[in-house]
């Protein structure tokens, strides 16, 4: 994807690099042949990007083009406030600490130029904060009170900088344009897509054999594909697509990953309306009783009411944390003490929390669909002597997980493809797991997932390599239909 850097005076610039091209903030906003080119990454290097300056339109021209650029208009605002980076620098308050350990002043400010600085030491800092703020030139200044603080990040223009810092700035501005991908062996490979994964999640939702599928079939698909995780958020610009494969969460970087990369323009599979909508089980409740898609008799329980729950459901019941995953933050209630130490650790974390009626089964339905097509269906065994289909409490893995049996779609039941779909449908055209119970020939909804598990030999026994390529398929197409 070719890139251009804006500037007020270009002629200072000599970059030699390969698809880069300088040119004045003038150019940009009037000449129609940077109107017409869809395709085009922008570096808006103006020297104020003020309400209505010239830098300022550079970056709103910019996303009205379907361009991608930075900073984005959306980081030139919350640069207006201070707060709310100082809010999200506390991600990250042990690095500030251990950075400013050692310094003699109650108060340090310093440039940071692509995420790099003049000194050594503060570079690691200079990388989370440009992550944090995806702004090219930015000063920061911290200052120590009980701790270190972030006071402010404010953008900085070339004529602020000091001369001795050129040198820099040229070699992180080469390193940033250089990064990853921009020499290519294949020319036909059109597109560039992220595959967000964690390589220290023990419970990943897909192991690394299933990796290797998802890599070989974008391959063939005709993406140029990189795995990348938490630290590369400020490498998004330079992709088409995204693709989560890490458990996600909206208290969590898997979730500014999708809004950052959704507001890129990238084709994102998990999108940050899916994670909200599906991470939440007081949400997805109140979602599918409202659409009256079936579900256990359900509770939502506050401090106040929580009281009454033994004369509304019988025990056992269950009790869930609203943003619980793979199984964990959940508890089967057999007694009334038992529900009251329960409900008080869960109520340390969230003002809500979920009981619901207890369903046994053998097993549990899991239907795969992705923009409301069926990918696979699946038969989840109870875990030996256990409730769940994981046992988390298990001493020995081997015991951990109950047996998985695949099923072909046409084999399924039509009353569970169809209280699936309907399911799904209220939340997106994403890619989604639906849990259900079958009891007395009825399908339950437990939740929707929005990164469901796909692993070797599991979820892709019946379609093996083609589930990976449909999913790839769903990814291109979107980002076509983009273009």
């Amino acid at each position: 994807m070719p890139k251009l850097i804006v500037v007020e005076k270009p002629q200072h610039w000599n970059l030699r690099l390969d698809d880069v091209q300088v040119i004045t903030p003038a150019q940009y906003i009037t000449d129609e042949t940077f109107q017409l080119v869809k395709s085009l990454k922008i570096l808006n290097l103006c020297q104020s990007y003020n309400y209505q300056s010239e830098g300022y339109y550079v970056s709103l021209l910019a996303e009205a083009r379907g361009h991608k650029v930075l900073p984005e208009v959306s980081t030139i605002q919350d640069l207006r406030y201070p707060s709310i980076l100082r809010d999200d620098s506390l991600d990250f308050d042990a690095l500030i600490q251990t950075t400013f350990k050692n310094e003699p002043y109650d108060k340090v400010e310093f440039n940071i130029y692509f995420g790099l600085t003049q000194s050594e030491h503060l570079n690691k800092l200079a990388l989370q904060l440009f992550q944090l703020v995806q702004a090219p030139l930015v000063r920061a200044s911290f200052a120590k009170k009980t701790k270190w603080v972030l006071q402010g990040i404010r953008p900085v223009s070339l004529n602020e900088m000091p001369e001795t810092d050129q040198p820099i700035l040229k070699s992180a501005l080469e390193k940033y344009l250089l990064r990853k991908r921009e020499y290519r062996t294949d020319d036909k490979k059109k597109y560039d897509l992220a595959i967000l994964v964690n390589p220290e999640d023990p419970n990943p939702p897909s192991d690394d054999r299933a990796l290797k599928r998802f890599y070989k079939a974008s391959l063939e698909a005709g993406f140029n594909t990189e795995f990348i995780t938490k630290n590369d958020i400020d490498q998004l610009i330079q992709y088409d697509a995204l693709f989560i494969r890490e458990t996600t969460n909206v208290n969590h970087h898997t979730f500014r990953f999708a809004k950052k990369a959704e507001a890129l323009g990238l084709a994102v599979i998990d999108d940050p309306e899916s994670i909200s909508k599906c991470t939440n089980k007081v949400y997805l409740n109140e979602l599918l009783n409202v659409n009256k898609v079936l579900t256990p008799r359900t509770l939502v329980l506050t401090a106040e009411n929580c009281d009454t729950v033994p004369q509304k459901m019988n025990f056992p019941f269950i009790l869930k944390q609203p943003d619980g995953a793979f199984s964990r933050g959940v508890v089967k209630i057999e007694n009334l003490d038992q529900f009251r130490k329960e409900r008080e650790s869960m109520f340390e974390k969230s003002d809500l929390i979920i009981a619901q009626e207890f369903l046994p089964t053998p097993f549990d339905w899991r239907v795969g669909i992705i923009e409301g097509q069926v990918l696979f269906v699946c038969k989840y065994f109870m875990a030996t002597k256990h409730w769940q289909i994981v046992n988390w409490s298990a001493k020995k893995e081997a015991s951990r997980d109950g047996v998985v049996e695949s099923v072909a779609v046409d084999q399924a039941p039509a009353g569970l493809l169809k209280t699936a779909l309907k399911a799904t449908s209220l939340i997106g055209t994403g890619l989604y797991g639906v849990d259900m119970k079958e009891v007395d020939g009825k399908f339950y909804v437990i939740e929707v997932n929005d990164n469901p598990n796909i692993d070797a030999g599991i979820e892709d026994k019946i379609l093996k390599e083609r589930l990976y390529d449909q999913i790839m398929e769903v990814i291109l197409n979107r980002i076509r239909s983009a273009k």
